[in-house]
């Protein structure tokens, strides 16, 4: 398995585990609102994370076939998270814009603890 792949299954357990943690505070407190909001934004999150992880895949096998890509997913990514923030607005008693943009974040902040995670491990 490549280095891109391993890194993926285990970004997507953290965040599996959040999205559990999230659901969990949806069901028990009665912070409906905000709780909602983190879900989707993660659930977003971590869609973009599997878009990055595959123009990466796709990347790769350009550069070995010798062959040009035509982009790596910025402009998908934005769409993604343009779309969540405007679910958010549609639907004010559902979700918080501002909460959903803290879950579009998730995956960045999943990201640096497994790189912290990962030093700790090979020191």
């Amino acid at each position: 398995m490549s280095d891109i792949q391993n890194l993926f299954i285990r970004l997507r357990g953290y965040m599996f585990s959040i999205l559990a943690l999230f659901a969990i505070g949806w069901g028990v407190t009665p912070y409906k609102t905000i709780f909602l909001s983190l879900i989707m934004g993660a659930a977003f999150s971590f869609y973009m994370l599997w878009t990055m992880v595959r123009s990466q895949q796709k990347l790769a096998k350009a550069l070995k076939e010798g062959k040009k890509l035509r982009s790596l997913g910025t402009f998908t990514r934005f769409a993604i998270a343009l779309l969540a923030v405007i679910i958010a607005v549609e639907y004010p008693k559902l979700f918080d814009p501002i909460v959903v943009l803290l879950g579009l974040m998730t995956v960045y902040i999943v990201i640096v603890i497994d790189y912290l995670i990962q030093i700790l491990r090979n020191k």
